[in-house]
C-alpha cells in the first residue's frame, strides 16, 4: 500500500485529520536554546557537536546527547542486552533481561530529571548505555572476566571504554555509563548521579517482583522497614523512591535520596541479596556461568584467528586474551551456551539451569 495522495501530500492513513500549522523545523539550535532557558543551574547543557574523542560537525536537527541516545538505541550491543540475563539464565517471558532492565532504568532516570529539570536526554543516553558492557550469566561474567584482564573486568568501564567505544559518544555519555556503579567513582553530571540511582532503584524494584511471579520469594516476607516506607508493591516502590529523589534533588540541590527511603532502599537490597541473589540454586548457576565463559575464554586465547573480526595476535599473548575476552563478554546467553557445547563439547548438564530447573524447599 502506497499511502493517500493529495497534491503534494501523502498521508498514511485516508481519514487523517491531525493537523498542526506549518512553521519552522525545531532544530538543534532551538533546542539548545530552549535548554539554556528552562534547565536548572547545574545541568548539563547540550552543545553542538558535544565533547567526543573524534571531532564531528554538529546535527542540524538533533543535540548531541539525542544522537549519543539514537547511536547506543541503534547499536549490535544493546539489541544483545534482550538475549542476557538480568538475574537468572533462561527467563520466562515475562522476566526481564538485560534489555528490558535498561528500559526501565531509563524510564526511572528520565522520570527523576524531568521532575529535577535538568537534561532528560543525558539521563535517557546513560541509562540506555549502562549495561553494555555486561557479558552473557549475569554479574556471575565479571567474576569469570576477573581472571583474564589485570586490573579486573567491570561492566561500566568496559561497556564504556570497549564495547561502545567505536559509537564515539560524548564525553559526559560515557563518564555516566562507566561510573553509574556506586562502587566506582561519582559521574561528573547531575544527570549521571541520577542514573546511579535509578539503576539501583530499578533493580530493588524489578528483580523482587520476578522473584515473586518465579515462587523463590512470597511479599509477606519483606521486612516492615520495606514496607512501611515504600510499600510492597514494584508500583509503590518506584513511585516513593523516584518522588524521594526529586524532592532531594529540590530540598537539597545535589542528587540523593531522604534518610528514611534509602534506609528502605537499603533494606530492599539486602533482602533481595539473601533471598534471591546469594540463594543455593543462584550460586550455582554463577560457578556454571564462571566454568563455562572461562572454558570459551581459554579456547579462543588458544585459537585468536577462530575470533570474528579479531585483528592478528599470537595465541597465549595478551592481546589474545583481550580480543577473547571482547569476544566471548559480546555474546548473548544462549550463543555462548550452544558454542560451548557445539565447539568445546561441553556437557549440557553443565550449563546453568534456569529456574524451572530448581529445586525449591
Amino acid at each position: 500500500m502506497a499511502g493517500h495522495r493529495d497534491g503534494g501530500l501523502v498521508r498514511a492513513h485516508d481519514t487523517s485529520r491531525a493537523l498542526v500549522q506549518p512553521g519552522p523545523l525545531v532544530g538543534r539550535e532551538v533546542r539548545e536554546e530552549r535548554e539554556r532557558l528552562l534547565l536548572r543551574p547545574g545541568a548539563t547543557q547540550a552543545a553542538g557537536a558535544g565533547h567526543r574523542a573524534r571531532t564531528e560537525e554538529p546535527d542540524p536537527e538533533r543535540t548531541c546527547f539525542e544522537r549519543d541516545r539514537d547511536r547506543i538505541v541503534h547499536s549490535t550491543a544493546f539489541r544483545r542486552l534482550a538475549g542476557k540475563t538480568q538475574v537468572v539464565v533462561h527467563p520466562s517471558d515475562h522476566q526481564r533481561t538485560r534489555l528490558t532492565h535498561a528500559l526501565e532504568v531509563a524510564q526511572i532516570a528520565t522520570s527523576i530529571a524531568r521532575g529535577a529539570g535538568v537534561n532528560v536526554t543525558l539521563a535517557d543516553a546513560i541509562a540506555l548505555g549502562h549495561d553494555c558492557g555486561h557479558g552473557p550469566g549475569g554479574h556471575a561474567s565479571e567474576d569469570a572476566f576477573d581472571a583474564f584482564i589485570p586490573t579486573g573486568y567491570d561492566h561500566g568501564p568496559w561497556g564504556a571504554d570497549v564495547v561502545l567505544a567505536d559509537l564515539n559518544l560524548c564525553a559526559e555519555t560515557l563518564d555516566g555509563i562507566r561510573n553509574h556503579s556506586w562502587s566506582r567513582p561519582a559521574p561528573q553530571t547531575v544527570e549521571g548521579e541520577i542514573v546511579s540511582w535509578a539503576d539501583r532503584i530499578a533493580y530493588c524494584a524489578h528483580d523482587l517482583e520476578d522473584a515473586v511471579h518465579a515462587g523463590i520469594v512470597d511479599l509477606a516476607e519483606l521486612p516492615a522497614e520495606v514496607t512501611q516506607v515504600c510499600g510492597s508493591s514494584r508500583r509503590e516502590q518506584l513511585s516513593t523512591f523516584v518522588h524521594a529523589v526529586v524532592r532531594a534533588i529540590n530540598e537539597h540541590g545535589e542528587v540523593g535520596m531522604g534518610a528514611a527511603e534509602a534506609a528502605a532502599l537499603a533494606a530492599l537490597r539486602a533482602f533481595n541479596y539473601e533471598r534471591i541473589y546469594v540463594r543455593p540454586a543462584s550460586l550455582a548457576q554463577s560457578r556454571a556461568v564462571i566454568e563455562v565463559l572461562h572454558a570459551l575464554v581459554e579456547h579462543y586465547v588458544a585459537r585468536p584467528d577462530a575470533v570474528s573480526g579479531a585483528t592478528e595476535a599470537d595465541p597465549g599473548s595478551q592481546d589474545a586474551v583481550r580480543s577473547a575476552v571482547t569476544y566471548v563478554a559480546g555474546m548473548t546467553d544462549r550463543y555462548a551456551f550452544q558454542t560451548a557445547v557445539s565447539e568445546l563439547g561441553w556437557d549440557p548438564a553443565r550449563l546453568p539451569q534456569g529456574i524451572d530447573s530448581e529445586t525449591r524447599a
